[in-house]
């Protein structure tokens, strides 16, 4: 059982991390005029604002059960207790940081978007820069744990 749960844990850490790398490297927003970003961005919104945060929420209970049925082999539970709290962090950047913006940008005309909104796709930018880095950190933390016995 513990390895479907690390196989499991290890491809929704993937995909997760993954989508906000491939955001971080293929979608920087500052030099597009302000209604390609209000369309672009509202898009990602609708595609996903819901689907990421449920796939790192159910990734976050596989990495808690898979610590769980570790605690035997304490290096083993540690490190996935460690992903866990990476990926928990991520989480909290998007809840606290990200998702808010992500509902003030949601109501915008993209034909006229307001004159701060140039700070705050800024402000949306650096939560999402942070969040990568963990998250890619608690994928690595993940993929180190399931190779401990």
């Amino acid at each position: 059982m513990r390895c479907l749960v690390d196989v499991a844990a290890v491809l929704l850490a993937a995909l997760v991390a993954g989508t906000t790398f491939g955001i971080l490297f293929g979608y920087n927003p500052a030099g597009i005029s302000g209604p390609a970003y209000v369309e672009v961005q509202q898009g990602a919104i609708r595609g996903l604002n819901l689907l990421i945060p449920a796939l790192a929420a159910l990734c976050i209970l596989l990495v808690l059960l898979d610590a769980w049925l570790s605690r035997a082999a304490r290096g083993r539970m540690v490190m996935l207790l460690l992903a866990a709290c990476a990926l928990i962090a991520a989480g909290l950047i998007t809840r606290l940081g990200n998702q808010p913006i992500n509902a003030i940008v949601a109501t915008w005309n993209a034909h006229s978007p307001p004159p701060e909104w140039e700070a705050l796709r800024d402000q949306w930018w650096h939560w999402h820069v942070i969040r990568t880095w963990i998250a890619l950190l608690g994928l690595a933390l993940l993929v180190i744990a399931t190779r401990m016995k």
